[in-house]
């Protein structure tokens, strides 16, 4: 029987994901475990962990090899977390699936909240989002770059290298580290747009592309699209810190989003409610846009 493969960097949270579109294919389509290959496949992003991506070439560097080994027939999908994949994509591929969303929320490591570190604390993190949001918060912090899996992350933590750091909910849960860390409540720091979902990518009108779309999780996908729309629509990149939220209650969507000034000085707001076919993400970035001060509305291309 030939196999399907399954397309992912080597890192252990990539893996368990990985893991997890596997056993959600297995279930859908009678397959035994045997029946995938899990295919590692290497990033820059994994290579370069000594600076910010916004400084060697954004979220690309996360997808460029697995991009490739789509076209060159290496694998037939490729798994990402879904907040690390650019907002434009190559038209030859398509997002065929997501999985369920886990916990969309950031878990402060350090501290039980920002109010409780200490004067000037240190605080690593790679996200413009992270950081100015904390920096709005707590001025004092002292925020610095911080690459690497989780474990890396949480041990320059243990060693005394900085006090604190920021990880998503979602990748701590997924590696069975559940009582790591304290979230923070989306009122306080509204999470980056997609995190907490993973996607599966095939080559548009190939089998593997209905294959996948047997997996997908429609309320996650329209969420996440919804998301993802704001990003375009503002023309942010990995320089920019937005965040944002959508919701599904029945047939309402609500979206919440804000911009952010990089050093936390200002930021702009704003929720808006629709239904499922309504282009919620356009409307909200517009919105943003038309009110966010000068210092926040240069940072996107919009």
């Amino acid at each position: 029987m030939t196999s399907f493969r399954l397309g992912t960097r080597g890192s252990p949270l990539a893996l368990a994901q990985a893991g997890t579109v596997r056993d959600a294919l297995c279930a859908a389509h009678g397959w035994s475990p045997d029946r995938i290959e899990t295919v590692v496949i290497r990033t820059t992003g994994d290579r370069v962990q000594d600076r910010a991506l916004a400084e060697i070439g954004g979220k690309a560097l996360w997808t460029k090899e697995l991009d490739r080994a789509l076209h060159d027939g290496e694998i037939d999908c490729a798994v990402h977390s879904m907040k690390d994949v650019e907002t434009i994509r190559p038209q030859t591929l398509q997002i065929a699936a997501m999985l369920p969303r886990a916990d969309v929320r950031d878990r402060l490591i350090g501290a039980e909240t920002l109010a409780d570190l200490r004067q000037g604390a240190v605080v690593g993190t790679s996200s413009p989002r992270r950081r100015a949001q904390m920096l709005r918060s707590r001025p004092d912090l002292d925020i610095v770059l911080i690459r690497g899996n989780v474990d890396t992350r949480l041990a320059r933590v243990a060693a005394g290298d900085m006090d604190a750091t920021l990880l998503a909910a979602a990748g701590l849960d997924r590696l069975g580290r559940t009582a790591i860390g304290h979230a923070i409540p989306t009122d306080i720091m509204l999470p980056a747009p997609a995190q907490g979902a993973v996607g599966i990518e095939t080559l548009v009108g190939k089998p593997a592309q209905a294959i996948v779309a047997a997996i997908d999780h429609v309320d996650t996908s329209l969420c996440v699209r919804t998301e993802r729309a704001l990003l375009a629509r503002l023309g942010a990149d990995c320089h920019s810190p937005v965040a944002a939220l959508a919701s599904l209650a029945g047939e309402t969507l609500t979206l919440r989003g804000e911009l952010i000034a990089e050093d936390g000085s200002c930021d702009v707001s704003g929720a808006i409610e629709g239904g499922i076919d309504e282009d919620l993400g356009t409307a909200l970035a517009l919105d943003l846009l038309t009110r966010a001060p000068a210092s926040v509305r240069r940072l996107f291309a919009a």
